[in-house]
């Protein structure tokens, strides 16, 4: 399937892309991570958090065919 990423904040710097579009197999949220780790492997120094369709996911999450949010941690106040 094919899945639309979107970066957020400081991954989108990092990644220097805000969307792209990348082919994967089914799996979970944690497969997913392994191929975004291997294309960029400076994700795998940051926090973040990852939702699909607009909704947080746990990395044992199936990935369907979604919209995929990849967004840094939150500065509240």
């Amino acid at each position: 399937m094919t899945l639309k990423i979107k970066y957020f904040g400081m991954l989108a710097e990092i990644t220097q892309c805000e969307e792209e579009t990348l082919s994967f197999s089914k799996g979970t949220a944690a497969d997913l991570l392994k191929v975004l780790f291997e294309k960029h492997p400076i994700l795998e120094e940051k926090e973040f958090q990852i939702a699909q369709n607009q909704t947080f996911i746990s990395n044992d999450s199936i990935i369907s065919n979604a919209e995929i949010v990849l967004l840094p941690p939150f500065a509240g106040g």
